[in-house]
């Protein structure tokens, strides 16, 4: 059984930063088709108690002191609540979305639409990528993910775009299609305090297990279980980690570290291979 790691590692000296996040209300939030191995038509999606939950964590965010800005929901966009999918923003600079699916392409453009009404320089991308779900934005780097959703060449378009460098990341596992539910930016390496992530190597081939223990080598590692409670699709302020309910492992290592957890249920939302991460898009400064 695999089990988080234990190793002593430096308690984090509690940072948070208020930061500037997008979401989508889920109007029209449903598990119409199947484009992950999460999502199955014939298990429907409680379409109120998931906007509960989606009100709840948008209440959370203002809560801790947050800006929260809401896009317009598209008929037909059952995933446009993923709201992480709709483009990478550093510096207000963003590069857009260009997502393999068809069912999803829509979004793109609404997305990049609300960016540059709001005063965001956008590139459009003519690679294939979906946004934060496989771009993590540090201090110094941008953690970019490949293999299912997001091409090499998106990579290099991406450094290009907001000016920063970019370290590629192979998935492996079908289950953790994008970065943000293998990884979770705890601090991002802003504030005085350096980078630190929480990962599940599981996702990942042998080559980015090895990248990823040479740049974080006190990363908190994340068990199989709580990865597959999407766990690590949390989002931190860098005190501050909102993240599912469910992975209650994770939580006490957070709580070791010097994080404060603040677990949410988002149930419903794990039906279409979501949850807080996938939620919510982060305007990094």
């Amino acid at each position: 059984m695999t089990v988080l790691d234990t190793r002593p590692a430096p308690i984090h000296a509690p940072e948070p930063r208020t930061r500037h996040y997008l979401m989508c209300a889920p109007t029209h939030f449903s598990v119409t088709y199947a484009i992950n191995p999460w999502m199955d038509i014939t298990n429907p999606v409680d379409v109120e108690r998931a906007r509960l939950q989606w009100e709840v964590l948008r209440n959370t965010y203002l809560s801790l002191g947050h800006r929260v800005d809401v896009v317009d929901p598209m008929p037909g966009q059952p995933d446009m609540v993923f709201a992480a999918n709709g483009g990478l923003t550093v510096g207000g600079r963003a590069y857009g979305a260009k997502f393999r699916f068809a069912e999803r392409a829509a979004e793109g453009a609404a997305y990049a639409a609300w960016l540059r009404q709001s005063g965001v320089t956008v590139v459009e991308p003519e690679h294939t990528n979906e946004g934060e779900g496989d771009f993590l934005a540090l201090g110094t780097m941008i953690l970019a993910g490949t293999g299912f959703r997001t091409s090499l060449a998106a990579h290099i378009e991406a450094a290009d775009a907001v000016d920063r460098p970019v370290v590629s990341l192979e998935l492996v596992d079908p289950r953790f299609y994008h970065l943000d539910v293998a990884i979770a930016v705890l601090d991002d390496g802003n504030g005085s305090a350096p980078a630190e992530i929480a990962y599940y190597p599981g996702a990942f081939s042998q080559h980015s297990q090895r990248t990823l223990r040479d740049l974080f080598p006190d990363a908190i590692i994340c068990s199989e279980s709580d990865a597959l409670v999407l766990g690590l699709n949390a989002v931190s302020d860098g005190h501050h980690v909102i993240l599912p309910a469910a992975a209650a492992e994770l939580a006490e290592a957070l709580r070791t570290r010097g994080y404060t957890p603040v677990p949410i249920d988002l149930d419903e939302y794990m039906k279409s291979g979501g949850s807080v991460k996938c939620c919510t898009m982060e305007l990094h400064r």
